[in-house]
């Protein structure tokens, strides 16, 4: 394969990755929304959306293995391979997290939220952008951006954190509360393990980039 022709589905395949990423990131704005608005409809819609998620995966490791099996990549080339596949991994287990969160609110039937969602979509806003920035790093071989966006999962873990002892005294004040408050720490718990993936993307980035294996968490 000339290089020409590889270095064409190298950006062909980053492409994939970001279409992923924003499917990914719709999946848990979405899901989060339809939670807040208890809108089990677009919950349902989430739900089977998340399989254009899961094809979007394979399609990318099929490509992935036939351009390290037709043209024997080598350095920077092989280790970005190797990321894409890996990143692919990350956002579908992302995409879960979001059809999670979509299944919370269906299973809540007719309960009502214990109180209006705050904490919950800024945790989700955050999460997001951090995977937007760090897909935008992983995209430019940016070691240095990728260095500092998990930074920002002290954000979403203060307010898991936040979450999860209001849910808590809503449930030691009122045991009757303690379904409504387990369902949305289950939701908080998604969206926190969101931001700690979007770490995972930033340490293959610079792994990329550099050839240098990190622990950023």
């Amino acid at each position: 394969m000339p290089r020409t022709v590889l270095e064409t589905e190298l950006r062909n395949l980053k492409g994939e990755v970001l279409k992923q990423g924003q499917m990914v990131g719709d999946a848990m704005l979405a899901a989060i929304e339809a939670l807040k608005h208890r809108d089990v409809e677009a919950s349902r819609r989430i739900m089977a959306a998340d399989r254009d998620i899961n094809a979007l995966r394979f399609e990318i490791e099929r490509a992935t293995l036939i351009v390290i099996a037709t043209q024997q990549p080598l350095a920077h080339d092989l280790r970005l391979l190797a990321s894409i596949l890996d990143i692919a991994g990350e956002l579908e287990r992302m995409g879960d997290y979001a059809k999670g969160i979509a299944k919370i609110n269906i299973l809540m039937g007719d309960k009502p939220l214990l109180k209006p969602l705050i904490d919950l979509p800024r945790m989700a806003e955050i999460a997001t952008d951090m995977l937007r920035q760090a897909l935008v790093a992983f995209s430019n071989d940016d070691a240095e951006t990728a260095r500092a966006i998990p930074g920002r999962d002290d954000e979403v873990d203060a307010l898991y954190n936040q979450i999860y002892r209001e849910l808590m005294t809503f449930m030691i004040q009122d045991p009757k509360t303690i379904d409504q408050a387990n369902y949305l720490l289950w939701a908080a718990h998604n969206v926190e393990r969101t931001a700690d993936r979007v770490t995972n993307i930033c340490e293959r980035t610079i792994f990329t980039a550099t050839g240098e294996i990190v622990e950023l968490a």
